[in-house]
């Protein structure tokens, strides 16, 4: 019995993805108002109950497929306690932690930034999406300033700047806005960007004695 347990909740698992990979192809290409659940069901072949079963509704689904996007995959695991972000925490020096970060947020952001760009037109247009993010600590703020804590601690960081400013530098530079100015509105190759990421980090945040 826990062999068809288990192939169920596999299917289950596989089934939740399609819909997921589906909605995010297509509240990309037309946009969360324009697309319906019947498209979404059409294109990850399964019935529109399905969607309402697994998700409830639309602005479920559209909060599903976010952190989806942000995580890389639909585990539990939170930012902070992902493999990547042990390897700034656990870096022996600032310059390796910075590398370890830029190199960290830029698969993050090929993943997230056009979807954040995307909830930002839809919540402008809807505003009841607010409601899926109710008033609290912006949680990638809260990832670059346990990054910032990590990094200034460590050998080589520059010293004399407080942690709380050194996280805002790393809040803006590494966001999903100045992501997709330069690699999508300025077509930088990602590279670029993660190189002058890293370089101009480095200027503000490391010892350059």
């Amino acid at each position: 019995m826990s062999g068809v347990k288990g192939a169920r909740s596999q299917r289950a698992a596989e089934t939740r993805r399609r819909i997921i990979t589906a909605a995010t192809e297509l509240f990309l290409a037309d946009g969360y108002g324009a697309t319906t659940l019947q498209q979404v069901a059409d294109r990850a072949g399964v019935a529109v109950q399905t969607i309402y079963f697994t998700f409830r509704n639309k602005q479920t689904l559209l909060k599903e497929l976010i952190d989806v996007a942000i995580a890389g995959d639909d585990g539990p695991l939170a930012t902070m306690e992902r493999p990547w972000f042990a390897r700034v925490t656990d870096a022996p020096d600032a310059r390796e932690a910075l590398a370890a970060l830029v190199t960290g947020s830029r698969a993050v952001l090929e993943r997230v930034a056009a979807v954040t760009d995307m909830v930002r037109i839809a919540t402008a247009a809807h505003p009841e999406l607010r409601e899926l993010w109710p008033d609290q600590e912006d949680p990638r703020h809260a990832v670059h300033a346990a990054a910032a804590k990590a990094l200034m601690g460590k050998p080589g960081a520059v010293t004399g700047l407080d942690i709380d400013r050194a996280a805002d530098v790393l809040y803006a530079l590494l966001s999903p806005e100045m992501f997709l100015i330069l690699t999508r509105d300025r077509a930088w190759p990602v590279d670029v960007w993660e190189r002058w990421a890293e370089e101009t980090l480095a200027a503000q945040l490391l010892d350059r004695g």
